[in-house]
């Protein structure tokens, strides 16, 4: 069972190594990196290519560990009770299963996927080291012992928000996602805008890459963006040349796939002006 990246997903090879690596010790992989550069597509492709289902816990500021796990309704339980239904003598029909236990009772090993992780409270890591260690876990209503039938491919995925404890990362095999240099992210393009003209794509990375070099820039734009910008590029047939009007340090053209907020689009109006004003 080995990962080698697939036709959708260009994979590097310190990151193929280090998915192979975490398959091969049983730990999760904690994937680190800007956001946008494919930590969440990564477990969706690694799930393809190693033929695995996906199952995927999407991670809030508001989630707890305990959801991963199983969630007891008492109130639907004390409810049924005034109302004298049957089902509540078993009060297994009050506990609703979370994505651990999901991926524990699966009669097939499955990708997990723990996306977000630093979203959610610093001791939500912390609530799962003994699960993620031991594969299994205790119900406390029911006086079972879930244990997981085919160990899972766990893969988390962190913006780096906020710091993880040291116990858990102990647990975990570690990755950080480089952001791609420019024959990467050529790689990447040709994947998903297989059709583009290297006239175009050349002028269009190296605005992008100088627009991420930006001094005083605030929000850096991800490799997604770039995507997108290019599909609009593509779309309204922009040539080079309609690229490289106004000069450097002029407003990208369709910049709104590529700046996020408007200091980042007065940084540049002003370096426009600026350039304007010493010709």
């Amino acid at each position: 069972m080995k990962f080698q990246g697939t036709d959708a997903y260009v994979a590097t090879d310190d990151l193929t190594i280090a998915v192979n690596a975490a398959v091969t010790l049983e730990r999760p992989l904690l994937v680190k990196g800007e956001p946008g550069t494919g930590k969440t597509e990564l477990a969706k492709q690694v799930s393809r290519s190693l033929g695995l289902r996906l199952i995927e816990w999407n991670i809030k500021s508001t989630t707890r560990a305990q959801q991963g796990l199983y969630e007891y309704d008492a109130v639907s339980r004390l409810r049924d009770s005034q109302l004298g239904e049957d089902k509540v003598h078993d009060v297994a029909n009050y506990i609703k299963k979370g994505k651990l236990w999901e991926a524990f009772e699966a009669d097939e090993k499955v990708v997990l996927l723990i996306d977000e992780i630093d979203k959610a409270d610093i001791e939500f890591p912390n609530d799962l080291l003994q699960e993620l260690d031991k594969m299994e876990f205790f119900v406390y209503e029911t006086g079972e012992t879930i244990q997981a039938r085919h160990r899972p491919v766990v893969i988390i995925t962190s913006n780096n928000e906020k710091e993880l404890p040291d116990a858990f990362l102990r647990r975990c095999f570690f990755h950080y996602i480089q952001f791609p240099d420019m024959d990467t992210m050529k790689r990447i393009v040709a994947v998903h805008h297989p059709d583009i003209k290297q006239a175009l794509l050349t002028t269009a990375l190296t605005q992008f890459f100088e627009i991420r070099d930006q001094q005083g820039l605030k929000k850096k734009p991800s490799t997604s963006e770039v995507l997108d910008w290019l599909k609009l590029l593509l779309a309204e047939d922009m040539s080079p040349e309609d690229l490289k009007q106004g000069g450097a340090n002029s407003l990208p053209k369709l910049h709104g796939a590529l700046l996020k907020n408007e200091q980042d689009v007065h940084l540049f109006e002003r370096l426009a002006f600026m350039a304007r004003g010493q010709r």
